[in-house]
């Protein structure tokens, strides 16, 4: 299987050959890395190039003029990996709150699923001791109230940034229709994913805070965030599932 790993980086000179070094200590067969950089000034474009170059064929690179946002990111992200063959694509972030360790974990899911969440909100999943309670507050907030009342989301957890995708998952969404540009891009996908009736599995992890580095997470993300839910309904309010699919309960077991 051809496994494509969708790291996208802005400023993550620090974090992104450490990264890179444990993902390929996985160890698995037919694992790739895709880099897909937001032009950093930090330097953080030349340390893939080097690390593309020290991997041929395993870790690529994808940069992008300027600073355009997440969402984009990994849309482009996803469509370089689809292109390039990829059997099944995941995506993460590249200041280590997601761990690389989780990733085994997840394929032994994706037999019975079309997308494997790593969650924080199911039972077995943590946040970090370090989150400021007003931190904590809003992650539950956004979670637990704000995206079940607007879009009745069943997944738990609709932000999750950590996901697992089976190649036909992500062919069967419009991605050149996906517009969220910030963070909220995860709670569209989210929604997609529940409208089209795909088969989605929560499975418990540890979310980190960043290791080095500072927090993408600004007041316009925020306030993108708050309005664009509410655009989710409205946009896809006609779509429809491909087939008959169930949505999956959660397993309750942690790594």
């Amino acid at each position: 299987m051809k496994l494509i790993v969708v790291v996208p980086t802005y400023n993550e000179a620090e974090n992104l050959e450490a990264l890179v070094a444990e993902l390929l200590a996985l160890g698995l067969e037919g694992l790739q890395i895709l880099i897909v950089d937001d032009d950093s000034p930090d330097g953080t474009g030349l340390i893939a190039d080097r690390l593309a170059a020290r991997h041929p064929g395993i870790v690529h690179v994808l940069h992008r003029r300027g600073r355009h946002g997440l969402g984009p990111a990994y849309v482009e992200g996803f469509r370089r990996a689809l292109a390039m063959g990829a059997d099944a694509i995941v995506q993460m972030d590249a200041d280590f709150s997601h761990s690389p360790a989780y990733i085994p974990h997840f394929l032994e899911y994706l037999p019975e699923a079309d997308v494997v969440v790593g969650s924080r909100y199911v039972p077995g999943g943590m946040l970090d001791e370090r989150w400021s309670w007003w931190r904590r507050f809003l992650s539950w907030w956004a979670n637990a109230v704000y995206t079940r009342l607007l879009l009745g989301l069943r997944v738990r957890d609709g932000t999750a940034g950590f996901k697992l995708w089976r190649r036909s998952a992500l062919e069967n969404i419009n991605l050149e229709g996906i517009f969220s540009n910030g963070y909220v891009f995860q709670v569209e996908m989210a929604y997609v994913c529940q409208r089209l009736g795909y088969r989605v599995i929560e499975v418990p992890i540890y979310f980190e805070d960043r290791r080095i580095g500072r927090s993408k997470m600004s007041v316009p993300i925020k306030l993108e965030a708050a309005y664009r839910t509410l655009q989710i309904r409205w946009r896809y309010r006609h779509l429809r599932p491909l087939e008959s699919q169930t949505w999956l309960s959660a397993p309750h077991q942690s790594l």
